[in-house]
């Protein structure tokens, strides 16, 4: 409102000024005399004023109009002129409208369109570095990889696009399986552009597929450097690497050097489970058990493993039952609770003998988790008890038939292994094996009916190796010879 009024207030007071002008030119006396070529002209002041004007206006039109032929004459020269940058501008508008509309069927998955616009738009832009994906991704779409091949070579010309260019021949190399030549690739993309996130991963998973372990370890230092993976999963991976190369490095023999990577895998990440068994097993072998216990209840606290039980029973192999119970007191204490613990507890007093001690330590794991190994030693414990031989098939064929337990499992694929493994050997992921019972029931556990690795010596006559050749012997059902009776029905067939 106010700065309407103020406009007003202006206008008013121009037409004042202009009237006061007219009114005191109107009043002057005299006026302007021109004589030119024989003619004469007089002025009064004010047509003066107004012949002046004209005369300044006319002066302008011309400057303009010698302007306008002067860049009329530029343009046909071929030189950049308001003309020239007029057209240029009109063409520009054409070209990035095509390129917009060569991105929304690239969106809508329309390639032929895009290939379309994308020739459009190259021939108003004439810029290659942008309309050149367009036109290798609508290529792809349609399933011409020749073209898109062909153009993501000619980005390859370009310092500006040719990290585009290798990465769009790396995706299609990868496609084809060609890992050889993805490898490549996957390091010139990576000398270009150290830190993208794609190209470091791509790099790593093919480095670890060829098990290129060291080359692995510096790229997944880049990947820390350039804040593209947490410190603590850096650790635990860069050990898992380290781990790798020190089990290649026992591979050819060299012992030594062996036993030193597994110790530096081990120290990077203690609660790696295979890190900590190749570990101890590596002190053992240089005559340091109390280094190889305290590695093993390290990794023990964190996670109770199998693999550590025996590796913690190797430390004295020729120890008598008894004592070997004594002796893993400590580590079954650390976790008292845990499965692992109850089912080694009670693995250890079969080898002393003590079965009822043994079906103390089981627990309620026939209850809550009665997978193939609980029940195997279910059956052992019975056989050791001196129960009927139906009894004791009874528990192994529910053993057979029970889940297998806890195994090796990629976390992306579900995909189930025999053992650790640095990448999944189905999807090649790396690092996602964990130790957790399988989503099927119908697969072959390496730690099954054979999870009885501790039990040392006979049972009256009767070794873990009889109870192993009854599960390995094909079970038919028993033909009813003579009646039960009540006393020989025990609370597990109940």
């Amino acid at each position: 409102m106010l700065w309407s009024i103020i406009k007003i207030v202006v206008f008013l007071a121009l037409v004042v000024m202009v009237t006061f002008g007219a009114s005191y030119l109107l009043d002057l006396d005299g006026g302007v005399r021109i004589v030119m070529a024989g003619v004469e002209l007089n002025l009064t002041p004010l047509k003066a004023v107004m012949a002046l004007a004209i005369l300044i206006l006319g002066l302008w039109l011309l400057m303009k109009l010698a302007a306008l032929l002067i860049a009329v004459l530029k343009f046909i020269n071929g030189d950049e002129t308001a003309i020239s940058r007029y057209f240029d501008r009109n063409r520009q508008e054409k070209g990035y409208r095509a390129l917009s509309e060569g991105m929304m069927a690239l969106a809508s998955g329309e390639g032929d369109v895009a290939m379309a616009r994308a020739a459009k738009a190259e021939r108003y832009l004439r810029k290659p570095a942008l309309t050149n994906l367009v036109t290798a991704q609508a290529a792809e779409m349609q399933g011409n990889r020749t073209k898109a091949e062909e153009v993501y070579k000619r980005l390859l010309k370009d310092d500006r696009t040719r990290f585009v260019g290798v990465r769009g021949i790396l995706r299609q190399k990868l496609a084809d399986g060609d890992t050889e030549t993805a490898l490549k690739l996957a390091q010139t993309a990576f000398g270009l552009k150290p830190a993208h996130p794609e190209i470091q991963d791509t790099l790593l998973r093919l480095q670890t597929g060829k098990e290129d372990w060291s080359g692995a370890r510096e790229t997944l230092g880049a990947k820390l450097k350039h804040g593209n993976i947490p410190r603590d999963v850096h650790k635990r991976r860069d050990a898992v690497l380290a781990l790798s190369e020190a089990r290649d490095i026992a591979v050819e023999g060299k012992t030594v050097e062996a036993r030193e990577a597994s110790i530096e895998a081990n120290r990077l990440s203690p609660h790696l489970i295979p890190a900590a068994v190749m570990a101890a097993r590596s002190y053992i072998a240089q005559g340091a058990p109390r280094y190889a216990a305290r590695v093993i209840r390290k990794a023990w606290d964190q996670q109770p493993h199998p693999d550590l039980a025996a590796a913690f029973a190797a430390i004295a192999p020729d120890e008598t039952p008894q004592q070997r119970l004594k002796r893993f007191g400590k580590l079954i204490t650390a976790r008292p609770d845990h499965r692992e613990s109850k089912l080694v507890e009670a693995e250890l007093n079969l080898a002393a003998e003590d079965f009822p001690a043994a079906r103390r330590a089981l627990g309620d794991q026939v209850e809550k988790d009665p997978d193939a190994r609980v029940l195997t030693i279910m059956a052992a414990i019975e056989r050791g008890e001196g129960a009927p031989d139906r009894v004791v098939k009874g528990w192994l064929a529910r053993a057979l038939a029970a889940p297998r337990g806890p195994q090796w499992i990629c976390n992306n694929c579900q995909h189930i292994h025999g053992d650790w493994a640095p990448a999944c050997e189905n999807c090649g992921a790396f690092d996602t094996l964990e130790w957790k019972s399988p989503p099927l029931n119908d697969v072959i556990s390496p730690t099954g009916i054979e999870m009885l690795p501790l039990i040392m010596g006979d049972m009256d006559g009767v070794s873990a190796q009889d109870v192993v050749r009854v599960v390995d012997a094909e079970i038919v059902p028993e033909t009813p010879d003579a009646p039960v009776t009540p006393d020989e029905v025990t609370p597990a067939e109940k």
